[in-house]
């Protein structure tokens, strides 16, 4: 065979081996990738103990009752404060492990009316624990208890007759 179609040949063989080469390169692999997401709990709120004034009688000028967060109960005025229970509000937040939380307590006064429906006294002065404001609370372990206390406007015996007066107010939780 000559020189020249030793060249050719080995050049034929050459672009063959080449291109199965580039064949081989160009092949597809395909592989398989993972996805996570989780889901976190959801916060719930749900109130374990209702903001009560106790029993009292408003006297002959009347006044006020201040009942702190955390429990304790004042009077002003010349109402006097009879038996009975007073607590403040309790509401259980739970949800994920160390969120903070944020408490929007009501603006204006809350006005809770007489079982008959025609006489009224207003609560206001709206205090809580923790204190309201921007995450200002935080769920220790999942769960946090949130105390809730106010001052209720009583006035005379005849604009607040004896009987149960009862309301409702809003409290807003906002998870940060």
């Amino acid at each position: 065979m000559s020189g020249l179609r030793k060249i050719y040949y080995c050049s034929i063989v050459f672009l063959f081996a080449v291109h199965g080469l580039y064949a081989q390169t160009g092949q597809q692999f395909t592989a398989t990738g993972q996805i996570t997401a989780e889901v976190i709990p959801v916060f719930t709120v749900s109130e374990t103990s209702q903001l009560s004034f106790g029993k009292f009688s408003p006297g002959h000028q009347g006044g006020e009752l201040i009942l702190t967060p955390r429990g304790s109960i004042s009077v002003l005025g010349t109402v006097w404060q009879g038996g009975g229970l007073h607590n403040p509000a309790c509401f259980f937040i739970t949800g994920s492990e160390d969120a903070a939380f944020s408490v929007s307590l009501p603006a204006v006064p809350v006005i809770i009316t007489h079982e008959s429906g025609s006489r009224t006294m207003e609560v206001r002065d709206w205090k809580s624990v923790p204190a309201e404001g921007a995450g200002t609370g935080m769920l220790q372990n999942g769960f946090k208890e949130v105390f809730v206390g106010a001052t209720l406007k009583v006035g005379t015996l005849i604009d607040n007759p004896a009987g149960r007066y009862r309301g409702s107010y809003n409290i807003t939780f906002d998870f940060n």
